[in-house]
């Protein structure tokens, strides 16, 4: 049953130890629901005894006083127990599987987020955690509960009277199997709805994040006649879902109400032929018009378990996917990054990269260069195990990456992306990212590296303004500049430079270089530039084409070949 319930529900081992609990308290729970409607029985048996001998002793007043007290008392404990053991511990595990799932997202790579759109793992972890908290703190818990209480009533009731029980009970089963027979068609519905609302997150993201192209190509209309189409078939499916929930569950419902009506009819024969007291005729009509809540409330819940599989699916496709994992201990006898007949694709159909090797030796700097497309961005990402190749080796130190963790790994690696982000904060933290425990003047000293100290002093606040959203209130030189300071200021022994030079202007472009050679002493760093004046002081380029190695060298010993990297040098020159 423990792990029954542990897999079904996609549970840890603690949150199942509390889901468990929490639905044997609110079974508790219920059954305690039942103390009020025993007190109205005994006092009815009370008073019914009473007026068949007026001379009989009636009960003391403060008895009723003293068990009314005792059942609140009683119903107030248990439900506290209840409410701590399935709400609190619902939401308790739902903040654990949101970290968890974050966890695992950190812990992917890169190849995951390439095929799946953000606004979709976003939902999954926000939307989808909040709907589980709702099914588990509520759903799952009284369907649970309600069952057992049920059976226990049912019991009780068949063997205090087989027959009006069975005029009170018989609906049950119809209401449920209606319920069930329509699962099939209820998730089919819920499964386009749930999809429709993606779509809807999926197209307004995309807007949000193009906005400028869309104004500036005049898109509005159409991005706009897509949403409103998206949001209408939404519409049809939400209110198509609405309508067939309500016809099925009134359906049930009107079938639970032939339940009191049995109750009454089999009661008023059984009463005029004189085989039912009347007190046990009014029991058991005050059980018809209290048991049918709780059986529409399982009924209706029952409708929940069907849609929880739709998330739980995305769950168990989550905790399926292979993460990278590797040895925590790295020791390498030095920083050099060898490539050795390496194959990579980003698909089936798309090979990268085909039998590259080169070396990038510590001390040395490095340059990857060639035609778009050729590989060269995606073989810097590689040395960092951003992605994990299909065929060859790459060793750093002599150790096959591999094989190590990438959190370790990547503790070894300053790297500039193409694309910078920065986040909505202060430059000052934008660049402490590099090294959390920094103090301000290592911060000031990679800043000035960078050539970040004259743009930062102008700014309102200085290193405490905050930048906006991707740092939209600078230009692009200075977001990529603050991106350098980054990689200064944790001082890796591995620098990657991807195109890191490609938004700064001439006069800017030499002060980073200056930097740089500082930054490469005793390092091993690789630079991707498609300007060849950005790697006149490269040790050694290595150039691609079509993913392959094609040329290797020094850039004197390139340009005097005249291969394919003398040519690209010729081509920037004219232009």
């Amino acid at each position: 049953m423990y792990n029954w319930i542990k897999n079904r529900f996609v549970l840890s081992d603690e949150g199942t130890k509390t889901f468990i609990k929490g639905v044997f308290w609110t079974t508790w729970h219920y059954l305690s629901l039942m103390l009020p409607l025993s007190f109205v029985f005994l006092f009815l048996k009370e008073f019914m005894a009473k007026m068949q001998n007026p001379s009989a002793e009636p009960h003391n007043f403060w008895v009723y006083i003293a068990i009314a007290v005792v059942i609140y008392l009683v119903m107030y404990f248990i439900y506290a127990l209840s409410y701590d053991s399935t709400y609190e511990s619902v939401y308790s595990e739902c903040k654990k599987r949101r970290i968890t799932l974050a966890e695992k997202l950190r812990k992917l790579p890169l190849a995951f987020f390439g095929k799946k759109d953000l606004s979709d793992l976003t939902s999954t972890i926000m939307n989808d955690v909040n709907a589980l908290e709702m099914i588990f703190s509520h759903a799952v818990p009284e369907i649970f509960a309600v069952a057992a209480m049920l059976v226990i009533c049912a019991v009780a009731l068949i063997i205090y009277n087989p027959v009006m029980a069975t005029a009170l009970l018989w609906v049950a089963p119809f209401a449920g199997l209606l319920i069930y027979l329509s699962r099939k068609l209820q998730f089919k519905n819920f499964k386009h709805t749930y999809n429709a609302a993606r779509v809807i997150t999926e197209d307004i993201q995309e807007s949000l994040e193009n906005i400028q192209e869309i104004k500036s190509y005049c898109e509005e209309e159409s991005v706009c006649k897509a949403l409103d189409d998206h949001s209408k078939f939404y519409e049809h499916s939400q209110i198509k879902g609405e309508f067939m929930s309500g016809v099925i569950l009134n359906g049930a419902q009107i079938f639970l109400k032939l339940g009191l009506a049995s109750v009454l009819i089999f009661g008023s024969i059984l009463l005029a032929q004189d085989k039912l007291s009347v007190f046990d005729y009014l029991v058991y009509i005050v059980c018809a018009s209290t048991i049918y809540s709780p059986i529409y409330l399982v009924l209706n819940n029952m409708t929940e378990l069907f849609f929880l599989d739709v998330r739980l699916k995305r769950f168990k496709e989550m905790d399926d996917m292979e993460v990278q994992r590797g040895s925590t201990k790295f020791e390498p006898a030095d920083y050099d990054i060898e490539f050795k007949n390496v194959d990579f694709y980003y698909n089936e159909e798309k090979q990268v990269l085909k039998k590259a090797s080169f070396t990038a030796k510590q001390g040395e700097i490095t340059a990857l260069v060639g035609p778009s497309g050729s590989g060269k961005t995606t073989a810097a990402k590689l040395a960092a195990r951003f992605w994990d190749i299909q065929g060859g080796t790459i060793t750093l130190g002599g150790q096959d990456i591999s094989r190590i963790d990438p959190e370790t790994l990547l503790k070894n690696f300053s790297i500039v992306f193409q694309d910078v982000v920065l986040f909505n904060t202060s430059i000052r933290d934008n660049i402490r990212i590099g090294k959390r425990d920094a103090t301000d003047e290592e911060i000031l000293r990679a800043a000035k590296l960078a050539n970040c100290d004259d743009f930062v002093q102008k700014l309102p606040q200085g290193y405490d303004t905050v930048i906006g959203e991707n740092g939209d209130t600078l230009s692009g030189g200075e977001r990529q500049r603050i991106s350098i300071a980054r990689a200064i200021l944790k001082d890796a022994p591995i620098v990657l430079l991807d195109e890191a030079t490609a938004s700064l202007d001439v006069e800017n472009e030499s002060k980073i270089q200056q930097s740089i050679s500082k930054l490469v002493q005793n390092k091993t760093v690789i630079i991707i530039a498609h300007r060849m004046r950005t790697i006149a002081n490269a040790d050694k380029v290595v150039v691609l084409q079509n993913g392959q190695v094609v040329e290797t060298g020094s850039p004197a010993e390139l340009k005097a070949k005249g291969g394919l990297f003398g040519k690209m040098l010729k081509l920037q020159e004219v232009n």
